[in-house]
């Protein structure tokens, strides 16, 4: 029997929150692992277990009909995709981070060095407060940044702060904060509307709005 859908689901952090979620809304009638298998198939779905930031890639590129994928990699990605609902899982901040002994300092700058794994977020925010900047693109470990003075300040995704805490970093200012969305690729909202409209159901409260909107980042 085919699968009703294809659902593309982040790999790390929001996996486990997200299976558990789909469970609870009766998607699932049990959970799995996080292994080796990136094809899972359950009932009527197809699940992809891919890395966070390639959740929009599947999704735009038509090979998953829907994913799950954190606010914060719509923002940095802002695919040609349809953001159907906010999940309210996941909640997570993006900030701008430093040692405390710079903050009078950042407070003041006209340029700043800061690492980063979202450089399109980065460079737009500092470029709408009219500071310029150096961008240092890591994909892990930010902390180590300014710890080293290889940056400035960071613009990282914290949950707890924790990880900040343990490094004798604070926070110097928020920029968004950041829960799980679901999104649709948009010729399958075309062509399986039926299927799509069933999955939202159990989602949501109520009955989805006819009238979805393609992602927009907010203002």
């Amino acid at each position: 029997m085919k699968y009703a859908l294809r659902i593309a689901l982040p790999k790390g952090r929001l996996f486990e929150e997200t299976l558990e979620f789909f469970k609870s809304k009766g998607i699932l009638e049990e959970t799995f692992e996080e292994g080796r298998r990136l094809q899972v198939r359950m009932g009527d779905y197809e699940f992809l277990l891919v890395k966070p930031f390639d959740v929009p890639v599947y999704v735009e590129n038509g090979v998953a009909d829907l994913g799950v994928v954190g606010y914060d990699v719509l923002l940095e990605r802002e695919p040609e995709v349809y953001e159907l609902y906010d999940l309210g899982i996941g909640f997570c901040r993006l900030v701008i981070a430093g040692k405390e002994e710079m903050l009078e300092q950042y407070k003041k700058a006209s340029f700043l060095r800061v690492a980063t794994k979202y450089p399109k977020i980065t460079r737009e925010f500092f470029l709408e407060k009219g500071i310029k900047t150096k961008v240092i693109y890591l994909n892990g470990s930010v902390e180590l940044a300014p710890l080293l003075n290889l940056a400035d300040v960071i613009m990282d995704l914290v949950q707890t702060g924790r990880t900040l805490k343990e490094n004798n970093l604070v926070v110097f200012e928020e920029i968004s904060p950041s829960t799980a969305r679901l999104i649709c690729n948009r010729a399958s909202y075309r062509n399986k509307k039926d299927e799509i409209f069933s999955f939202l159901s159990k989602v949501q409260e109520e009955r989805p709005k006819e009238a979805i909107q393609p992602h927009q980042r907010a203002t």
